[in-house]
């Protein structure tokens, strides 16, 4: 039964990291059209960085994601502590509706979000697709992730800690920066980069909310397949892989030094 399990185990990471495997392999392939291996080359990775376009692309995918990551961390750092440690009405629909778009599908958000910008711009005439509207749409993900993280690590605080800084004179303000915000940091460390790379990888919002000179790095990948894969895509894509599973690698080290 073990060993039958075991391989199940296998099969199915199998299944799940084959395909980036293949892609990463690809990407130090001589050769630029089919799957044979011809010779192992960097040349791919050399005309990524080269291309002005796809730089451009890169710039347009950090700054909506570090912009995007900032606020999302903010807000639902406030929201998390704010449904953790006080008490008012209508707080158990709050906790319920934070699951909403975790489990909404891409698609139905895409387009709920599009709709909003459109019956928003023919009221004000404000705002315009473009990357704002992207972070925004980004924003409205982000923080239902950051504040789940961040809340689980705040359950498991003792209040008792911050009532012992209240009990010294310590304000509201001074008891969270200085007691509650130094204990959850590495929930909001962990919700920051998850966040981050949710944004990274994001197409299906970004599809719908994204304007003229707006593109994004998922994007330009999905385009740029559209018309035929090329070893720059694979060299675009294991990066991207690379760097996202960096930052979580990252997030669980430092989660794990912490606790």
């Amino acid at each position: 039964m073990k060993r039958l399990l075991s391989l199940h185990a296998w099969l199915v990471f199998a299944f799940l990291y084959l395909p980036i495997g293949v892609i990463v392999a690809l990407s130090f392939n001589q050769s630029r059209f089919g799957v044979r291996f011809t010779g192992f080359t960097f040349d791919w990775y050399l005309r990524l960085f080269s291309n002005e376009r796809i730089l451009e692309y890169l710039t347009n995918t950090l700054i909506v994601a570090v912009v995007s990551t900032l606020v999302s961390t903010i807000l639902g750092t406030l929201l998390a502590v704010g449904l953790v440690r006080y008490q008012f009405r209508w707080q158990n629909v709050l906790r319920y509706l934070l699951y909403v778009p975790v489990v909404v599908p891409d698609v139905v958000m895409g387009i709920s979000l599009l709709l909003l910008f459109d019956v928003v711009r023919d009221a004000i005439g404000w705002p315009r697709l473009s990357l704002f509207t992207i972070i925004l749409a980004h924003i409205s993900f982000q923080i239902a992730y950051v504040t789940l993280v961040v809340r689980a690590r705040l359950m498991l605080l003792d209040p008792t800690l911050e009532e012992a800084a209240k009990d010294l004179g310590a304000t509201p303000w001074l008891t969270f920066r200085e007691v509650t915000l130094p204990l959850i940091m590495p929930g909001v460390v962990s919700g920051a980069l998850l966040a981050f790379s949710l944004s990274l990888d994001d197409f299906v919002v970004t599809f719908f909310t994204a304007g003229p000179g707006s593109t994004t790095l998922p994007l330009y990948i999905y385009s740029s397949v559209k018309l035929g894969i090329s070893p720059e895509i694979h060299a675009l894509s294991t990066l991207m892989v690379g760097i996202t599973i960096l930052l979580l690698l990252l997030g669980t080290l430092f989660w794990r030094k912490r606790t």
